[in-house]
């Protein structure tokens, strides 16, 4: 798993230069921001293929040491409050995560209108302590991106689940995405 981190991310993690995996770039890949909000350290964790994101809310440094078993769980929570596998969007290791350098302008982009976003719900509810991070979660993914077509996180990971994978199927079906009231 290959975790692309921003260069504040990767200060916040520690990680030498000389540390950096260097593949090329996947859909696969995982993009992380650190971001301020309400003068705390937040996370915001995004899925390159997918735009699929995790935002934690108030992390704290020696939380992500080592990092792998920390982000690999917090994306499979996240994951399993969407009602999808663990292996939905890749496998996901705590063992085999590779810190690297972002590759993806466009997913930078997208990251930074979510943290726009963020910013502005946060100030909107009177600060992070009144904010329910499983909501804003909740509305990151469905909130419309203009990535093939206008389509939401969630529309992007059905797509994903509607295609022929190399690896592993997912036990999540692509009509179990759509909502409650289309399945009906």
């Amino acid at each position: 798993m290959i975790v692309r981190c921003t260069r504040k991310a990767l200060a916040l993690l520690k990680v030498s230069a000389r540390a950096l995996a260097n593949p090329p770039p996947s859909d696969d890949d995982w993009y992380m921001n650190l971001v301020w909000l309400d003068r705390r350290k937040c996370l915001l964790l995004t899925h390159a293929g997918t735009l699929f994101p995790v935002f934690v809310a108030d992390v704290r440094a020696a939380d992500l040491r080592p990092p792998g078993s920390y982000i690999v769980g917090i994306i499979k929570a996240e994951l399993a409050s969407e009602g999808l596998s663990p292996d939905t969007l890749g496998q996901l290791d705590a063992d085999a995560v590779q810190i690297a350098k972002t590759a993806s302008r466009s997913v930078l982009g997208f990251m930074n209108e979510m943290a726009f976003y963020l910013d502005y719900a946060v100030a909107d509810a009177g600060g992070l302590s009144s904010c329910d991070s499983n909501a804003l979660n909740r509305h990151l993914r469905r909130r419309l991106h203009s990535r093939d077509g206008y389509a939401t996180p969630l529309e992007l990971v059905a797509r994903r689940l509607s295609q022929p994978m190399s690896t592993p199927a997912s036990t999540a079906s692509a009509a179990s995405l759509r909502p409650r009231s289309e399945r009906l």
